[in-house]
This record gives structure tokens, sequence and C-alpha cells, in this order.
């Protein structure tokens, strides 16, 4: 079985939408605007890169960045190399670029679960926070990968689901706070046949 990591810029209040500057939000850009740059904090982006096998996002992630992260070819050249999984009912494959390497659609959750049964390393999900509340709604999350933003952002898009559920436990298996305030925080999801 495959590891499903979220990886997320967040601010203290659960806010991930629009961490690089996107248009149409009124506090975009927050992660180099707001907060004083420490290289150090984005190490966890680098190790992502390297130890992931595979790309999953949903629709609008895709859709923002397709146009981008192809030209990116130093900044996201592991990225870029893998296979990347787009989750969406709407999507065609004559929507998909041709200059972004392999490229699947799945049509649902239930394909992501059976994706994540195969052999393989880690998938990584980025950005995606629809389809982030639907996987993790679904027990499919393992590990979140965080960099929390000293910042309370007030409205935006939210990391976790406000679904009713049953608590889930994580473990926090790695931390780091950093001279901005940027705290990075992993946590494996506990299952419950693992506690």
């Amino acid at each position: 079985m495959r590891t499903l990591i979220i990886t997320a810029f967040v601010s203290l209040d659960g806010v991930m939408e629009a961490p690089g500057g996107e248009p149409g939000y009124r506090n975009a850009g927050w992660t180099f605007k707001d907060v004083p740059f420490d290289e150090s904090a984005y190490e966890i982006k680098g190790r992502e890169q390297e130890e992931a096998e595979a790309l999953l996002i949903g629709r609008r992630s895709y859709e923002a960045f397709s146009p981008v992260w192809p030209t990116m070819t130093t900044e996201f050249a592991g990225y870029n190399a893998l296979p990347k999984y787009v989750v969406s009912t709407t999507l065609q494959e004559n929507d998909l670029v041709r200059d972004w390497g392999e490229i699947t659609i799945l049509r649902s959750v239930g394909e992501v679960a059976r994706l994540r049964e195969t052999n393989g390393g880690p998938i990584s999900v980025h950005g995606s926070a629809t389809l982030g509340h639907a996987l993790a709604d679904a027990g499919l999350v393992d590990r979140y990968h965080l960099l929390v933003f000293p910042l309370l952002l007030g409205a935006g898009k939210r990391l976790f689901s406000t679904a009713d559920k049953d608590a889930e436990k994580l473990d926090l298996v790695e931390h780091e706070v950093y001279s901005n305030g940027v705290q990075k925080m992993i946590y494996d999801v506990v299952r419950k046949e693992d506690s």
C-alpha cells in the first residue's frame, strides 16, 4: 500500500487558500509577503519532491498548476517528472496539457483508494482543498506535511473539512520551529487498528 500525504502551507487558523499570490483572494501571497523568508523552513518541500512517486490533485488545482509548473523546470523538476493523477468528474482527456508528462484522470475517491492500494512510493497531494476533505473523510490520508504560518487569515479555504465524524488521532513524527515563526509539523494518521 502506498502512503498518501497531504502537504500544505496553512495559517494558524487553518486557511490554505492562495498562499503564493493567486488572484481573487484578499490575503493572497501570505507565505511571502506577510512572513519573513527563512530558507530552512522549506527543506521539507525539497524532501517531498525527492520522496514522492506520484502527484495527486483536484481539478481546480490542476487548472492552476498545469499552465505554470511545467515551465518551472528547476523548482519543480521532481514533480514534473512524476506521474500525475487528477481527480475530476468533468475533465476530459482532450482538456489535459501535453507538456506535463503522464497524467491520468480519476473519477472518484474510490479510484484514489484503488491507486493507494497499488505498489509504489508516496503519493503527494498539493493544494486541492476539496479533494483533501474528501480523502480525509474517507479515511485515505496517511500523513500530513504542514508548514504552519503565524498568521490568522480569517476567510479562505480550510485544510480540514467540517464533516461530523469520529475523532481522529494524529502522531507528531517531526516538528521544527524556524526563525520566522513558521512551524513544520509532520503527523501520521493513527488508524484504529494501530492504536
